[in-house]
């Protein structure tokens, strides 16, 4: 079996998505299996656990305690689920899609302040996710995009700890933040403002060759190397480089380090493992654990190569093999 077809027998959020990024394959088949997200495997088990309000364990971010006991912080609430129904191509104008946001615009509210979902909470860390829930769903987020604005720190990225007196942004925000206004262009709701800031994120991570301490050179946390998914409000170079080549355009040579700690991740196989499972109780469970190859790393892993190698060689450099899908599993 060719890593292609172990991909391709996965559900049908990973079936699109290889489709799409990595065969080329023609429209009507990518929209059809596209599609099934809403009827049939994660994305309708999630569905179906959505609570009659709209809701997914009857709060926003943290009903009752906030955390599941073990030490993890539950990802069952609406803003994880619903962020990671948008990570599985939940089409956003699919009745089961519509009918939720609209329901979530209507009765759910913050745990902090009782605010309405798509009016934001106070954490950028959250607002950045928020805002690419409803931008992606078509929610209006305009607020939370000012507000995320006006909280972009000096060194151009941003901190949920700046309230507290941080004036050093942090990666895990900041990447989350980063999604959220590229969600919001994409929407068409971005100007020039939006995307000036968010090159100034991108600028911030850049400098730091998307996992490095820009005064010592030294990686900023070892988790970053470590491939997750759903990554939640956490950081990580694959998770960089996928909003990175979201983007688009010729590759940075400073993601050329970042670029080369995921091709050298790939297994002999031609896969890629999952490494960091983010503790805490969730709906479903995505892959088979930590340290066995992984579906959603491998074609995130892929997609990223496909597109910077083929920059590359457009450029004059040589193609490396090591995006290839032609290896036996």
């Amino acid at each position: 079996m060719t890593v292609q077809n172990w991909l391709l027998e996965g559900d049908p959020a990973i079936r699109w998505q290889v489709l799409r990024d990595l065969t080329d394959a023609p429209e009507d088949a990518v929209v059809a299996e596209r599609a099934r997200v809403a009827t049939k495997g994660w994305g309708a088990r999630l569905l179906s656990l959505r609570d009659p309000d709209g809701q997914w364990a009857g709060g926003a971010c943290f009903p009752g305690s906030g955390w599941d006991g073990t030490g993890g912080q539950p990802w069952t609430s609406t803003l994880p689920t619903l962020d990671l129904l948008r990570l599985l191509g939940l089409d956003p104008a699919s009745p089961q899609a519509r009918e939720t946001v609209a329901l979530v615009a209507e009765n759910c509210r913050w745990e902090y302040d009782g605010s309405r979902f798509f009016d934001g909470e106070v954490e950028p860390c959250i607002n950045g996710r928020t805002v690419t829930i409803g931008a992606y769903f078509g929610a209006d987020v305009d607020g939370i995009v000012q507000r995320l604005l006006g909280e972009q720190l000096a060194d151009g990225g941003w901190n949920c700890e700046a309230e507290n007196g941080s004036t050093r942004s942090s990666f895990d925000t900041t990447i989350g933040v980063l999604e959220g206004l590229l969600a919001y262009e994409r929407a068409g709701r971005g100007d020039e403002r939006v995307a000036a800031a968010r090159q100034r994120g991108e600028e911030y991570l850049l400098e730091r060759s998307l996992f490095r301490r820009k005064s010592t050179g030294e990686v900023v946390v070892p988790s970053y190397l470590e491939f997750s998914f759903p990554p939640q409000w956490h950081y990580d170079v694959l998770r960089a480089l996928d909003h990175v080549r979201e983007v688009g355009g010729t590759p940075d040579p400073r993601l050329d380090e970042a670029v080369e700690v995921v091709r050298g991740k790939q297994q002999p196989d031609g896969r890629w493992l999952l490494e960091h499972t983010h503790a805490g109780a969730v709906h479903v469970e995505l892959e088979d654990g930590d340290g066995l190859p992984s579906r959603w790393s491998t074609l995130r892993a892929l997609r990223v190569l496909r597109w910077y190698d083929a920059a590359q060689s457009s450029s004059g450099g040589a193609k490396r093999a090591s995006d290839s899908t032609d290896g036996t599993v």
